[in-house]
């Protein structure tokens, strides 16, 4: 099972690199290749108005990514998916979920786009701070959305059955002091043999979401439980807010070190030049991925410590972590490089021995359950 989550990784990297120098070398042709300038003046010949100048450029470079992008997108979620016997979905189910998050993705570019070159147009010299506000306002609206009119789009959820258990995780929500809408499970196994769970929504919409992967009766309740502890302590720990407002100071930056570049040269009002940006904005973004992910792990260990001393039961914490390693198929020691710019959640092997130390801290009472677990 170890070389097999081996084999898996290894793919995955490699198809992770080989996506993002296809994102490369495509911005960049579409942009060396005179195709951006020739697109722009076919769609002005279509019309002058710079919202639909705006919408139909930004519709049209989706679209040949997506396009393009086809078949590495094939490969790396349907038939290698399939090969490590981590799906069963049929093909046309799957092209027709491209198809859908192709659309989905689209308009929100759309919608990105034409905010962004508004406050370009209307206030050259404040447009970077604006445009940053209004990408950070846009995360959250569809943070806001995303369990009430995306997820149903690809899943179909309802309440989950199992009463106790739904009861168990209410429990734990209030004495967390978290209020949610109640706990649902989504048919997942439609499309993934993987088993995950979720804390989504913002505001009212907050709601859990179990995969029915879940609950096929490998993982006990308690385990189940510690999961959602540890999204509990996500939110406990405010570390939504925290990650927006990181997001929110790059954003910024970034936009501004846009502001500065297009003083020296590169329009920024011009549609034409969007490749371009992108290509800048997409190095830029690799450039600090590491740091990210580096935020992200010490999120995810403060939300492990936090599960496990709510929960005291750090035997379950452990097999609640093997369990989900064998199931998904996680490399439970990946080499640095690829922890580095591909993990933003320590890896499993960390996450034991980040289990195993907390038991140092821990009541005897604890101790005597965890060792009873370890023994069994």
């Amino acid at each position: 099972m170890e070389d097999k989550a081996k084999r898996y990784a290894r793919i995955k990297y490699g198809l992770a690199l080989a996506e993002i120098a296809y994102v490369l070398s495509l911005l960049a042709i579409l942009q060396a290749s005179g195709f951006a300038f020739c697109l722009k003046k076919a769609l002005t010949n279509l019309s002058s108005n710079q919202f639909f100048l705006i919408a139909a450029y930004s519709a049209a470079i989706f679209l040949i990514y997506i396009l393009l992008n086809f078949f590495l997108a094939f490969y790396r979620s349907f038939v290698i998916e399939r090969r490590f016997n981590l799906s069963n979905q049929r093909f046309f189910a799957w092209f027709l979920d491209y198809v859908k998050s192709g659309i989905l993705g689209m308009l929100v570019f759309i919608i990105l786009m034409e905010g962004f070159f508004f406050f370009i147009r209307a206030y050259p010299l404040s447009w970077w701070w604006m445009s940053a506000l209004f990408w950070i306002f846009l995360s959250l609206c569809l943070a806001r959305i995303f369990p009430v009119l995306v997820i149903p789009l690809f899943f179909k959820y309802k309440k989950l059955k199992d009463e106790d258990l739904r009861r168990r995780i209410l429990d734990l929500a209030s004495k967390m002091r978290m209020k949610i809408l109640d706990v649902f499970e989504i048919d997942f196994s439609k499309k993934s043999l993987k088993a995950n769970a979720a804390f989504v929504g913002i505001g009212r919409s907050k709601r859990v979401l179990l995969t029915d992967t879940l609950l096929n009766g490998k993982f006990l309740p308690e385990e189940i439980e510690l999961i959602l502890a540890h999204e509990f302590a996500h939110y406990r720990f405010k570390h939504l807010i925290k990650i927006t407002a990181i997001n929110a100071v790059v954003i910024l930056l970034t936009f501004y070190i846009f502001f500065r570049l297009g003083n020296l040269g590169l329009d920024i009002k011009d549609i034409s030049n969007l490749g371009a940006w992108l290509f800048l904005f997409m190095l830029f973004q690799l450039v600090i991925m590491p740091f990210m992910n580096l935020i992200s792990r010490i999120m995810e260990t403060n939300a492990d410590g936090e599960a496990i001393k709510v929960s005291g039961k750090i035997g379950y914490f452990i097999s609640m972590m093997e369990k989900l390693a064998k199931q998904n198929l996680s490399e439970k020691s990946p080499p640095l490089w690829a922890k580095i710019f591909f993990y933003d959640h320590p890896p499993v092997d960390e996450r034991i021995n980040f289990a195993r130390l907390r038991s140092r801290n821990f009541p005897q009472e604890a101790k005597e359950n965890f060792a009873k677990r370890m023994e069994a």
